[in-house]
């Protein structure tokens, strides 16, 4: 076990970028809290449920305090699938229609490899390290949210119909909770599972008051997945391997 070598960069702020210039790369507004959420694994469910009652909160205003929300699509909205690029175009629809919501895409690495959530670790830890609350369904991104030590809630909302066609994959948000990620989260208490609309505003009022709630669950969960958080684990994992191309030559 030597840890996780892929986050020593988030832990050790190396691809971070000045508050200021993500702001203003993503035209977010400095006084308003910033509400992230992480579009989960569509193959399965929507995410645009989860969205569109975010964006009533924001746009309404609804929040104790004046918030703005921005969207990470998932690289499966990139896929050549109608569903989903139905939906991505959905959710560019609604910040387009809206004063306080903005979208992120994953990098595209181009040509036919498409677009991939792993590649930009700049704006990934930049939007974890300033959302006022990070908000996905589970998805490892909780993981990667409990490294930043932010509020986590994963949001579950079911989709009336599903996709609204058949499909061979679909299953409702809310019985996925016993994967095992996401059971991990759940019994660590590192962050709170909704699945009520009407439970929403209240879970993330709470942590835009409160963002030292659950911390020292998040910092337990993470040492239960990634094991050490010293930054170091890239060196660690070579040290180890080294060691054993060493013992394999006598």
């Amino acid at each position: 076990i030597g840890g996780m070598p892929s986050y020593d960069g988030y832990i050790n702020k190396r691809w971070l970028m000045d508050r200021k210039d993500y702001f203003q790369l993503h035209r977010l507004d400095p006084d308003r809290a910033l509400i992230a959420y992480a579009s989960s694994f569509i193959s399965f469910s929507p995410n645009i449920q989860n969205i569109r009652a975010l964006v009533k909160l924001v746009e309404s205003d609804a929040l104790e305090r004046p918030s703005q929300l921005l969207v990470r699509l998932h690289p499966n909205h990139f896929l050549d699938v109608h569903l989903f690029a139905q939906e991505r175009e959905a959710i560019y629809e609604l910040a387009r229609k809206s004063e306080h919501v903005h979208v992120v895409e994953p990098v595209p690495l181009g040509g036919s490899l498409g677009h991939y959530s792993g590649e930009d670790m700049p704006e990934k830890t930049s939007m974890m390290t300033y959302s006022d609350v990070f908000v996905t369904v589970y998805s490892t991104m909780v993981v990667e949210a409990a490294v930043h030590d932010r509020p986590i809630v994963s949001l579950c909302l079911d989709a009336p119909g599903g996709w609204n066609t058949p499909r061979k994959y679909s299953l409702p948000l809310s019985e996925i909770g016993n994967w095992p990620t996401h059971q991990r989260f759940r019994e660590a208490n590192a962050g709170t599972v909704v699945l009520s609309e009407s439970n929403l505003a209240g879970v993330i009022n709470h942590y835009l008051n409160q963002p030292d709630m659950d911390s020292e669950a998040r910092i337990g969960f993470i040492q239960d997945e990634i094991t050490y958080l010293d930054g170091s684990a890239g060196e660690r994992t070579a040290a180890y391997l080294l060691s054993q191309l060493h013992g394999s030559s006598h």
